[in-house]
């Protein structure tokens, strides 16, 4: 089965394809003009350019293409590239040119939480994104994994760097917010074992780890994977919101690129981030580590 494979650069997308290439899925990947390209899988792998927020860009994208597997997302806003245009209006430009090229088969990332009149405008967008999706026609399945994590990870890795530089690490957000971290592995194998899985068709499967866990909670078994002692700091709402305000300004206008941190988050990280993991366990035979088991990258253990 060819896939067409949208973010396959990014850190999920580049374990998805790892899996495909495993599984004897020739992969075709669609990436951006001037994004660095990585080596290519050993099976059958190729790429083309094109944007999913240039709906013209797309033209020939889905050409002998059986599946598609739509990745693309963004967790902070940059200049053109907003939730709206990326999220939004990406995957329907997405979703049109499957159409034309006569695919029937649509694999959508959302992400946990998304839901009509959601508070942060990722989860409106993302809500949005789904709804093009299940209004196409297609044979779709859309996956919402909780937060994500694995050896390239922008979350664990995070910390891991504040730990390192700093005798102190701020917490913000809602200290009592419950998470479920998926391991990458786990959300790359829902992924490509839904592809032959006629029973996913039409469903939304959340992807959720073994634990329901706080920040402040990940943040001690970070340091413990990494055999430090550190002080956590709960930052203020006032002076997260401040301080989000101040990245937002800065650095799409002096650095051209998206803040490490926007109010958007702040919102997403006040409320529970917590699924039904059983539904994707149960069809796909998934495997989870518990998140300290799953860390151990953090100085080398795996």
């Amino acid at each position: 089965m060819k896939v067409l494979l949208t973010g396959g650069t990014g850190f999920v997308g580049a374990e998805i394809a790892k899996q495909l290439g495993q599984a004897g899925h020739p992969v075709r990947h669609l990436v951006r003009a001037g994004r660095p390209r990585r080596d290519e899988p050993a099976s059958g792998s190729e790429f083309q350019q094109g944007d999913v927020t240039d709906a013209a860009s797309l033209k020939g994208a889905c050409d002998g293409i059986q599946t598609v597997i739509h990745l693309v997302g963004i967790i902070s806003e940059a200049g053109r590239q907003t939730f709206e245009k990326v999220h939004t209006q990406g995957t329907k430009n997405l979703v049109a040119e499957a159409q034309r090229a006569g695919v029937r088969r649509f694999v959508q990332m959302g992400a946990l939480g998304t839901r009509p009149n959601a508070a942060s405008r990722y989860h409106q967008s993302k809500w949005a994104a789904e709804e093009s999706v299940r209004g196409s026609g297609l044979d779709y399945t859309i996956f919402r994994p909780s937060l994500i994590y694995g050896p390239r990870d922008h979350f664990v890795n995070l910390f891991a760097n504040i730990i390192k530089l700093s005798p102190i690490v701020p917490v913000v957000g809602n200290p009592k917010a419950l998470f479920q971290p998926v391991a990458v592995e786990a959300v790359g194998a829902a992924f490509v074992r839904s592809l032959g899985e006629t029973r996913a068709r039409g469903e939304t499967f959340d992807l959720c780890g073994p634990e329901k866990i706080t920040l402040p909670a990940m943040i001690d078994q970070i340091l413990e994977a990494m055999g430090r002692k550190r002080l956590k700091l709960q930052v203020p709402r006032w002076v997260a919101r401040c301080q989000a305000a101040f990245l937002e300004f800065v650095f799409p206008l002096l650095l051209r690129r998206a803040p490490p941190l926007n109010r958007d988050q702040l919102i997403m990280l006040e409320e529970d981030n917590v699924g039904k993991a059983e539904p994707a366990n149960q069809l796909f035979g998934l495997k989870h580590p518990r998140f300290r088991e799953g860390i151990g990258y953090v100085r080398g253990e795996g």
